[in-house]
């Protein structure tokens, strides 16, 4: 097999047209609805933190960190994750995966959490939240309420509500909404 010529950069400012264009060709209209996006809502994601890949000049995937907090604890909501479907099976959802979690791990963060399937999140450390310890701003399946501790043990004993939270130097590191 051929390995694609993958660029994978820190998201841009000038991308933002092109993610939402590969939003709403991924996730349709009823994203606005999912739980994950009124936590997304309450605050820009981080520029520092959010990555595209790119094949050639074209824009393949996306991942965004959002900071968000649990009850008093700071963390990080994963996600939107996307890949132009017929890119999907090369692995590029997973190399955005790795570079996004590395790059939180070595600005000091200690928690991600996100919503989704638990058998492909599972090999990048995301396990069940335990079930009500996290309030989401909305209905989400418990099963897939998913956390990952960057830290080990950054987990224990968080609780609470999840909102978001303005990141440090908003102004200059986050996308406008």
């Amino acid at each position: 097999m051929t390995e694609l010529p993958l660029t994978i950069t820190h998201e841009s400012p000038s991308a933002s047209d092109a993610i939402e264009k590969l939003h709403r060709r991924t996730f349709g209209p009823g994203r606005f609805a999912r739980t994950a996006f009124r936590l997304r809502e309450q605050a820009p994601h981080d520029l520092k933190l959010s990555f595209t890949a790119y094949v050639g000049t074209m824009m393949v995937g996306s991942v965004r960190l959002t900071p968000i907090a649990i009850g008093n604890t700071p963390a990080l909501l994963l996600g939107p994750l996307t890949v132009e479907p017929p890119f999907r099976t090369v692995g590029i959802g997973g190399r955005l995966m790795t570079v996004s979690m590395d790059a939180a791990r070595a600005a000091g963060h200690k928690l991600v959490l996100l919503v989704g399937d638990e058998p492909y999140y599972r090999r990048f450390g995301f396990k069940p939240v335990p079930h009500g310890s996290v309030q989401m701003p909305g209905p989400v399946d418990p099963a897939r309420l998913l956390v990952a501790e960057l830290e080990p043990g950054a987990f224990q004993g968080v609780s609470g509500p999840a909102r978001g939270v303005a990141p440090a130097g908003a102004d200059q590191t986050s996308a406008a909404r």
